[in-house]
């Protein structure tokens, strides 16, 4: 497959394990950011997510509209296939969407559900 897809990650998604045990392999990003946006913190209660991260508490993003929130993070090329790896592993806590960042890129994002 070909590793066509952009995802911005700003949390787990950018730790080691997490890409390992999600994606098989260590992702190459670049760093960019997301305007509007609030972190947050979101319990998460799905065991194996939990047991990848090391971690109870994720960070999540709510839309604000306000250009001064700024969230930094990475962008990830990635395949489909990897895409659907992350859509299991975000749980129903998450909504995947599709928005600029600041580079001017379109990239995927999870974001509140």
């Amino acid at each position: 497959m070909t590793a066509d897809v952009l995802l911005f990650s700003y949390g787990t998604l950018q730790d080691p394990a997490v890409q390992t045990a999600n994606f098989g392999r260590l992702l190459e990003g670049t760093a960019d950011s997301l305007v509007g946006f609030a972190l947050g913190r979101i319990e998460i209660t799905d065991r194996e997510v939990v047991a990848e991260s090391g971690l109870t508490h994720h960070p999540i993003l709510t839309h604000s509209g306000d250009p001064a929130d700024v969230i930094p993070g990475m962008v990830f090329r990635i395949t489909a296939e990897e895409l659907a790896a992350a859509d299991l592993y975000e749980a129903e806590d998450y909504r995947r969407i599709l928005t600029p960042l600041t580079s001017g890129t379109e990239a995927w994002v999870y974001v509140a559900a």
